[in-house]
């Protein structure tokens, strides 16, 4: 038993594709020896998927996630647009300590930062979508 995380990608005509781990990470990592040109100066809907393994073959989904990768103009993360949403997400952190202030105003700027978080890099994805990834890893419909 173990676990594997697929990446795809999904292209305007919500076709999807699939993107070695190898390639993410370096994309990630923004190794300047890797970048996808076809994706320059693009906003790009991506799926995380974590995957069940038994003996290497897929058996479950254990979760997804949606969101979005930001090129630059040559094909590589835009390390700019990622920093925008990891400032955003340390805002969706509710206060871990209760203010000290007696008043009745509730402190709900997480809230609103989660709303505002999930509006800007969040994406809900089609049955068809949907059905082209479970395709792809388990290689049926």
């Amino acid at each position: 038993m173990g676990t594997s995380l697929r990446i795809f990608l999904v292209n305007d005509d919500d076709s999807v594709q699939s993107l070695p781990f190898a390639c993410y990470e370096r994309l990630i990592r923004h190794d300047p020896k890797e970048s996808l040109p076809q994706y320059a100066g693009k906003r790009v809907r991506h799926a995380m998927v974590v995957v069940d393994l038994i003996n290497r073959v897929p058996t479950d989904i254990l979760r997804t996630e949606h969101s979005f990768l930001s090129f630059d103009s040559e094909g590589r993360l835009d390390p700019g647009e990622k920093e925008k949403q990891l400032m955003l997400g340390l805002d969706t952190v509710p206060p871990l300590l209760a203010s000290e202030d007696e008043s009745e105003i509730i402190d709900a700027r997480y809230r609103f930062a989660k709303k505002r978080y999930d509006n800007e890099y969040r994406w809900t994805p089609s049955q068809e979508i949907v059905k082209a990834i479970v395709s792809a890893i388990f290689g049926r419909d």
